[in-house]
């Protein structure tokens, strides 16, 4: 008798454990391979350089493949989680909302902490120092470069807020181009296709420009590498939210758990990783809902209606 509910008791607790593991492991059933995706900020050997080391990290922590996708540009990102192709996406704020705007089903959950402790990024328009041009109001009919009709630094807040300060984008000047990505825009400013470009700035010693100056990218007529002090920015937006992370909302809850745990703990559990997508500028990650991006919605909300009553 004893003996018989000894064996009872084991096989009673035999199967308790056994159950947790089974539920633990129940979304990777379902989920063998999770897809991170990033909006086209820089070219694409430079997003895999950067975000290549992180993803491998996540595949590690998580236990499941994760790959990498480079989109070609901010829509396709939208577009694959639509699809559900796309499980994560790193999205500026802008693109982020409008994918909530177009009823894409996704959730933001991160944004980095910048060096300061502050959350969030400005929108900058940059001339070249050796221009005539000291303000906005001096490029009355020039070009001006974008990178992408979603990206928020250089398309949605630029034109949302020269607008409240009087400069209707598509009136002020005399066009605008849209270069693709933010160092495509740099680069056309460099070449003389345009005469100024938009684009991201956190702080003197972090912006997309800072980072292409440090690659060597960007280099004077005569082959000399440029510094900081061949640009200036004449025009500086409100702070802006940070860009999110976010994951598809049907995705399960233990999954998603485990991807914002992962994220949380990357500064400390993959250091390398994490500096290398900010160039070790960020400090981690902060969290983040839906109702920190609803200032977004409205932003480009607004200039949606300001576009539709020019067409």
């Amino acid at each position: 008798m004893i003996i018989r509910r000894h064996m009872l008791a084991l096989s009673a607790g035999a199967a308790a454990l056994s159950a947790v593991p089974a539920f633990a492991q129940s979304w990777k059933s379902s989920h063998p391979e999770l897809v991170m995706a990033i909006v086209p900020a820089e070219n694409a050997s430079g997003v895999t350089e950067r975000f290549g080391p992180f993803v491998e990290y996540l595949s590690k922590e998580l236990g499941v493949k994760v790959t990498l996708r480079i989109a070609n540009d901010y829509a396709a990102v939208i577009e694959g989680q639509r699809a559900a192709n796309i499980h994560i996406a790193f999205y500026g704020p802008a693109s982020y909302a409008r994918a909530f705007i177009t009823g894409v089903k996704v959730e933001p959950f991160v944004t980095a902490r910048n060096a300061d402790g502050s959350l969030g990024f400005y929108s900058v328009t940059y001339v070249l120092a050796k221009s005539p041009y000291q303000k906005i109001a001096d490029l009355k009919g020039k070009t001006l470069g974008l990178v992408d009709p979603n990206s928020t630094s250089g398309n949605q807040a630029p034109r949302f807020f020269l607008n409240r300060d009087g400069y209707d984008v598509d009136k002020f000047f005399g066009k605008h181009v849209y270069a693709g990505s933010h160092e495509n825009a740099i680069l056309a400013l460099v070449q003389g296709t345009v005469d100024a470009a938009a684009n991201w700035w956190n702080a003197d010693d972090d912006s997309n420009l800072t980072r292409m100056l440090k690659k060597g990218m960007l280099k004077n007529a005569d082959g000399t590498a440029m510094t900081q002090a061949d640009f200036r920015i004449v025009y500086k937006s409100d702070l802006l939210p940070g860009s999110p992370f976010a994951y598809l909302t049907a995705l399960p809850n233990d999954l998603k758990a485990a991807i914002n745990k992962a994220f949380v703990e990357s500064p400390v559990k993959a250091k390398a990783a994490f500096d290398r997508l900010s160039d070790g500028k960020d400090l981690g990650f902060a969290p983040m809902t839906a109702k920190d991006y609803e200032p977004m919605v409205q932003m480009v909300r607004y200039v949606d209606e300001m576009r539709k009553k020019r067409s």
